[in-house]
């Protein structure tokens, strides 16, 4: 077995192929990274990541558990969230998933700056839960 330890890859031309056997499995360009999936499918590197994500209880005193790109957490009322980003979006296009523990989710007030949650229960009430989730993707500005 060999170790190759480098610091750069420098490709022939502006756009740069990394091969392992015959299979091509990363190609970049300027601003752009694909790298080979299923078959072959290819994969933005740069679209296909969550950009920012999120688990926290929002109970009593709101704590995150765990999270990236997120620069605030916001508890505006029962069951009402604003999740700021590190990073802004580039745009408000941007999608958003989430889920809450005995709860549904919605989101509303989307900024490229934050994302305002709302955690609702079976009747359609807001509603504070213990466990909830949110992750944004879409192109950083």
């Amino acid at each position: 077995m060999s170790t190759v330890i480098l610091d750069t890859i420098t490709g022939k031309s502006t756009a740069t192929t990394i091969t392992i056997g015959s299979t091509p499995v990363v190609s970049a360009s300027a601003n752009s990274m694909t790298i080979r999936g299923e078959g072959s499918n290819q994969t933005s590197i740069q679209q296909g990541l969550a950009k920012t994500w999120i688990q926290f209880n929002g109970t009593g005193t709101i704590a995150t558990q765990d999270s990236f790109g997120v620069g605030s957490l916001t508890d505006n009322n029962t069951g009402n969230y604003s999740i700021g980003f590190t990073n802004n979006m580039a745009n408000n296009d941007y999608a958003s998933a989430g889920i809450g523990n005995t709860a549904g989710m919605s989101s509303e007030a989307v900024t490229t700056s934050a994302l305002n949650a709302l955690c609702f229960n079976s009747s359609g009430s807001n509603n504070d839960v213990t466990i909830i989730s949110a992750m944004i993707q879409g192109d950083l500005s």
